[in-house]
């Protein structure tokens, strides 16, 4: 017997219903704007109310209409800061109505505000997204780390997620920028893009020039489960990059080795793509005890395996920083951790980037992007 949908139905009903009647009501109606406004915003409301799902389903679902996607996205983003600015407006409708400010006039100054506000703030997130991330540059001690390696330079890239925005010359711009930073490895700790790799092809070409001098890695994110996972390991190989699907490898440099190894996303034995699932114990398995021990796991929960297991740094992506305000309270719960670096037992270090794209809705809002320089320190410094 197929399960009930009435439940979903309903929570999205009563979703969609706040989302936008509470912006409607409070930005609208209370103002008591001149009719033909008033109309004007009703009659977005309705249209949005309705258009939003059918442009997430028709854009999202087999079909995959890049333009409907960007559409539906876009609007998710406007209307959760409207929704979410108007709820921090009631404290600047009290302040008004404390300084003695009643009628229409408090509320058309309280929803003019919000407007303005709300339009300011997305078209700062629209740029935030866009932009080539910025360099992060952060020094992570790493005690069992050979003099040998001291100072390696570690180029971290995350949730690139290419999808319905065409962003080929993006890419070409965070590839650009990573090559200057001389990395020895580049690690890429997945959700690589949205859509199979036909209709992603061309966003993801430049990372076939992206350049290291010891190792370039690659792990797959919950995304790539969405989208045709066995077919992009396939096609990240043949652009250079090493996939480390449940397994390792060995870099060295003046005599010191660390080990890189890397796990399918938690998500993966659950996708029901053969083969794939998160191993832990396969990844590490044969490895010299002795040997300090970089992971790449999408997640950074993973963390509550890796830091058992001995790991001394773990890497991960995923959580955007939370990508859009206040949404990082809610990564928070669910991962432990949003953004940078965070110790986990005697020895395993957790480095949480914030991403170097986005995902659905084409905003970072207090959550920028960003491309990692990770450079791990020995506790015994090299003589060079």
């Amino acid at each position: 017997m197929r399960p009930s949908r009435g439940p979903f139905l309903t929570v999205l009903i009563v979703v969609l219903l706040l989302l936008h009647g509470l912006p409607w009501w409070r930005l609208v109606l209370a103002p008591q704007w001149p009719t033909a406004a008033t109309v004007a915003g009703t009659v977005l409301a309705v249209v949005a109310l309705v258009g939003f799902p059918l442009a997430m389903f028709k854009g999202h679902g087999k079909a995959h209409h890049d333009g409907l996607a960007v559409l539906g996205d876009s609007w998710l983003g406007i209307i959760w800061q409207l929704f979410v600015w108007t709820i921090v407006g009631e404290l600047l409708d009290l302040i008004l109505a404390i300084t003695g400010m009643h009628g229409p006039e408090r509320n058309r100054w309280t929803a003019g505000v919000v407007l303005v506000w709300t339009a300011l703030i997305c078209g700062w997130g629209l740029w935030q997204a866009r932009r080539i991330p910025p360099v992060r540059t952060v020094e992570i001690p790493m005690p069992r780390l050979g003099a040998g390696l001291d100072g390696l330079r570690l180029v971290m890239i995350a949730d690139t997620h290419f999808g319905p925005i065409n962003r080929a010359r993006w890419s070409a711009g965070v590839v650009q920028r990573v090559n200057t930073l001389d990395p020895e490895i580049l690690a890429h700790a997945g959700d690589l893009a949205d859509g199979s790799v036909e209709m992603r092809r061309l966003q993801v070409a430049p990372l076939g020039n992206a350049e290291a001098s010891l190792a370039k890695v690659y792990i797959t994110g919950n995304h790539e489960y969405m989208s045709g996972a066995a077919d992009w390991v396939t096609h990240m190989d043949g652009l250079g990059w090493t996939v480390l699907r449940n397994g390792h490898l060995i870099v060295e440099r003046g005599g010191s080795r660390l080990a890189v190894a890397g796990i399918d996303d938690l998500t993966a034995k659950a996708s029901g793509v053969p083969g794939h699932g998160a191993d832990l114990d396969g990844a590490l398995a044969g490895l010299d005890p002795d040997l300090p021990i970089l992971l790449l796991a999408h997640q950074p929960k993973s963390v509550r395996m890796s830091a058992p297991a001995g790991v001394d740094l773990q890497i991960s992506g995923h959580t955007h920083g939370g990508q859009m305000w206040p949404f990082h309270h809610i990564v928070r719960l669910e991962q432990g951790a949003v953004a940078g670096l965070s110790r986990h037992g005697e020895r395993t270090m957790l480095y949480t980037s914030r991403g170097s794209g986005f995902w659905g809705p084409p905003f970072r809002i207090f959550a920028p992007n960003e491309i990692t320089l990770l450079i791990l320190r020995s506790s015994v410094p090299s003589n060079g």
